[in-house]
């Protein structure tokens, strides 16, 4: 199992095809959800502006260096976005 204490602010989250997912802001309250940065999230439907996604813990395969590696692929991440609640 993946050891979340690796996690740290601004690690780039890629996908496991290489593809740049998002930045790390921090860690949910809950430890169980990473909470992306604003500044390279997509805008929404209806243009409104880019807001935080959270991606579950669960898909972190590796960290390594200032990158953390998923085991889905850039794509399947970015459909498994969680918004704000």
């Amino acid at each position: 199992m993946f050891d979340k204490s690796q996690i740290r602010e601004h690690m780039e989250v890629i996908g496991a095809d290489g593809v740049h997912v998002g930045t790390v802001d921090h860690l949910d309250d809950s430890g169980e959800r990473i909470k992306l940065t604003k500044h390279d999230s997509p805008q929404t439907e209806g243009g409104k502006g880019a807001s935080h996604h959270y991606l579950p813990i669960g898909l972190v395969a590796e960290a390594e260096g200032d990158q953390l590696r998923l085991s889905a692929t850039g794509e399947n991440a970015v459909n498994m976005f969680e918004e704000d609640q």
